[in-house]
This record gives C-alpha cells, structure tokens and sequence, in this order.
C-alpha cells in the first residue's frame, strides 16, 4: 500500500457500493440492462457501471474499496461480479480493499478469511483472485483479529479492523466509556493495535498490514489515534456524502504523508448527480467521475499542507 500511495501520489480511495437506481440513464436504458428486478439485467449494469468507474479511477488513485453488500443481494450472480471487479482492478494496477466487515473466532474466522483473503487453490478456480485487504468486525476481540491477521500474513496481504465507525448512532455504543474514562473504540484500537505491532506484521516500510477503520466524521475524539498507533494503516471512511469535511480525515496521516487511505464512495460514483458536475458535463457521467476524483484529490492535498 506505501508503494501505491507513493506511486499515485495521493491517500484517496474509491468506494464502490453500486445502487441499480442511481446508476446513469444511459446504462438503465439499455437493451439488456433495463430490467431492475431481472437479475442478470442488475448484475450487467452493475458491473458495466463498476468497471466503467474502475477504468477512470484507476490511473489516479492507490486503492479502490469494493463493497460486497451490494453484490450479496444479487446471490451467486452479484458475487461472480464481485470476484470479476477484483481481477479487473487487479489488471489495472489498483489495491483491492474488499469491504466484507466479517467477524466470528476460532474455526469459523479462519474460513472467513480464508474464503475472503485467500486466492482460490481449488482446480478450476486457479485464475481467482481475492481482495489485497478486507475490512474485519473486532467485536470478539483479539480471537475474532488473530485468524484475518494470520491468514493475511500467509497470503501477503492485510486487514482493516472495524474500530470507530462513521455514522452518527455509534457513539452510543462505541463512545461508550468504562470507570476510567476509556471508551469502548479505544479499548479495541489498544487490542488491535497490539497485533498490529507484533514484529511478524511489520513490513520493510515500518508499517503494519493489520490497520484500522476510523471514521472522519469523529476526528475530534480519534484523532489521538494516529500517534498511539503509528505503524497502523487507518482507513478512513465518511468523506463527503456522510459530511467529513478533507481537515477531518487528514488528521490520520503520518507526517511521512503515509499511513491513512481516505475513502469516497457515493460522492464520486455518483456525481454526475451533483449540479455542479451535471451543468459542466451534461451526460456525460464518466467526465463527472473523472472529475470528482481529480477535485478531491486536490481537496485532500491542500488539507495536508
């Protein structure tokens, strides 16, 4: 992930998280994807709109951050698109972060992560490949961590624990704060970041391939997370459309510039939808892409001088 920063130049991230409703007129209306309620027609558009989007974003930013929930709810159909939106990013030089938030322990975590890290060695499946790095649930602790870590550690990949999430209501669970005063998220962060440290996950760059998910709606509560855990990646979701302003997010970068992805989904996917874009662009859904990455690229970077 460093290299790919480095390379790109910049800590944006794309999230993918396609809604058959809001994809362009253009793709609706075509012949063979128009019916929203056949599931092939669904899983065409979505995946043309996905690999539309993945051929723009490619060549401007490190990693894209697929996610599977909208792919589930079209069954083995939606996850064959998934699987198939990898290897296009894949041919197109991105990191692939798949966003599957799973979490159990023991027995069962090692399957979860071996069914969403490992790249199939089954005969037949040999040309699959899985995600460079997966979103993990913490909930049960470091035995619910220890499986995604080990098994990405095999496969030479990494994993986002879940710690703070970006929506408003998580405060009432994850703020939560015991008799001295250390909130729940902050407990998980320690827990994490212990394995994370362990010399094992520690690469040649000084950072670890077990980060953290931490919104940038909260950055005036976890903000202190950056210093406490320096060799973490933090992912940062709630750029834009959930109301984290380029300033919020920022504050999780290292001062090597490193350290912290920041993820757009909706504000990106889907601003041909924003007046600003429409009136330049018109209907052409791809330039307001395009451009939405290109402005928020800058955003970002002037946030960090």
């Amino acid at each position: 992930m460093c290299q790919a920063v480095r390379t790109k130049g910049t800590i944006l991230t794309v999230g993918l998280d396609p809604v058959y409703a809001k994809l362009p007129r253009q793709i609706r209306e075509h012949g063979r994807m128009n019916d929203e309620n056949d599931v092939g027609s669904a899983v065409d558009a979505i995946f043309d709109f996905c690999t539309r989007v993945l051929r723009i974003v490619g060549p401007m930013v490190p990693a894209v951050k697929i996610n599977i929930a909208y792919f589930e709810k079209y069954l083995w159909e939606g996850l064959e698109a998934y699987s198939a939106l990898i290897s296009e990013a894949d041919d197109l030089g991105v990191e692939v972060i798949g966003d599957v938030k799973r979490g159990d322990i023991g027995h069962t975590a090692e399957n979860y992560a071996l069914a969403h890290l490992q790249n199939p060695e089954y005969t037949g499946l040999e040309d699959i490949l899985m995600p460079d790095a997966i979103t993990v649930n913490g909930f049960a602790g470091a035995e619910g961590i220890v499986p995604f870590a080990d098994i990405a550690n095999e496969q030479g990949k990494g994993i986002f624990v879940w710690v703070r999430a970006s929506n408003p209501s998580a405060a009432a669970i994850q703020d939560f704060a015991d008799a001295n005063g250390v909130t729940l998220y902050e407990k998980l962060a320690e827990i994490v970041g212990e394995i994370s440290n362990e010399k094992k996950r520690l690469g040649s760059t000084g950072y670890s391939n077990v980060g953290m998910v931490v919104g940038g709606t909260s950055p005036e509560k976890t903000s202190k997370l950056r210093s406490q855990y320096p060799h973490s990646w933090f992912l940062v979701p709630g750029l834009g459309s959930q109301g984290a302003a380029p300033e919020d997010c920022v504050r999780f970068v290292n001062p090597d510039g490193r350290g912290a992805l920041v993820n757009a989904s909706r504000s990106i996917i889907y601003a041909y939808e924003r007046p600003e874009y429409a009136e330049r662009f018109g209907d052409n859904w791809e330039k307001a892409i395009e451009q939405a990455v290109i402005s928020t690229k800058i955003q970002l970077a002037k946030a960090m001088h």
